[in-house]
């Protein structure tokens, strides 16, 4: 049987919540347009009867600037310590140089494949071109153009990757699908909305804690806090006469109750933690 940790690593933006989400089947990873949108190692297991992959889809490698990024690059640390294989992502039509670099620093210890990201946005040329240029790379061991938005390649993908994996025995249940708990992935539903509906500084600002999830007869009762920086934000948040709460709330309760498979009610409030982003006792405190 094969048996492995495969971790996905990459520059913001690469599409590896989309990778990960394609590869599993489900989505448990959030997606947004915009960089840095993952802050988690977000773990999914694909099982089947002769082998147990573990994907992690780790936060965009980026420079910290402050408590918050060194929590994210930590746990893009941990994950080289566990990977025995490593998916290098990056975007076909982005600067290679830059996510060579980003490669090489990650000192890698054990087998990679590059996979260029977003073939279906490039042409034949640049496909070979960024084909050629990894190829030549000591880190890289395979190379496979997908693209992870449109499923093109990602069969292949797996099978390459189960080329690679060593064998072993199962680390978790057949049944389990991640390790993280179910208030994880409601926090990052109700994340994920202010990404789309937020623009500029607000969505990096702010943070979701789901304080209460309650199973009742007949629905799950959730109550989680948004946490902003400023009371400005508070206010875009909530917006003129509680219009964009109410749309978060909307948004997010319907895609929590697909997710749960169970009718929910949502209730959400705003609280201002100034700087809780450098902040030790509010970053351990919000799960970071």
């Amino acid at each position: 049987m094969k048996v492995g940790f495969v971790n996905i690593f990459g520059k913001p933006n690469a599409g590896k919540s989309t990778l990960l989400n394609a590869l599993i089947g489900e989505k448990l990873a959030i997606v947004s347009p915009k960089v840095q949108t993952t802050r988690h190692r977000i773990k999914g297991f694909l099982n089947a009867e002769n082998y147990q992959i573990i994907f992690s889809d780790t936060p965009g490698i980026i420079e910290p600037r402050y408590k918050l990024h060194e929590k994210m690059m930590q746990s893009v640390k941990n994950s080289l310590e566990d990977a025995d294989l490593a998916l290098l992502l990056v975007d076909i039509n982005e600067n290679q140089e830059e996510a060579n670099a980003i490669f090489e620093n990650l000192t890698l210890k054990v087998p990679a494949i590059v996979v260029l990201n977003k073939m279906d946005a490039a042409s034949a040329d640049r496909i070979k071109q960024a084909e050629d240029y990894f190829n030549s790379k000591p880190y890289c061991k395979k190379i496979i153009a997908i693209s992870a938005l449109k499923k093109v390649n990602t069969s292949l993908l797996l099978e390459t990757i189960l080329e690679l994996l060593p064998e072993g025995e199962p680390f978790y249940d057949n049944d389990d699908l991640t390790d993280l708990p179910t208030r994880f992935f409601v926090g990052e539903i109700i994340r994920e909305k202010i990404f789309e509906l937020f623009h500029e500084e607000i969505p990096y600002h702010t943070t979701v804690v789901v304080r209460e999830f309650k199973e009742k007869t007949t629905l799950i009762k959730i109550t989680a806090e948004i946490i902003v920086h400023r009371e400005s934000q508070k206010a875009i948040i909530i917006g003129e006469k509680g219009k964009m709460i109410r749309q978060i709330g909307i948004m997010a309760r319907e895609e929590i109750e697909q997710f749960l498979d169970s009718k929910v009610f949502l209730e959400l409030f705003v609280k201002v933690r100034p700087k809780w982003r450098d902040n030790e006792t509010h970053l351990k405190e919000y799960g970071y």
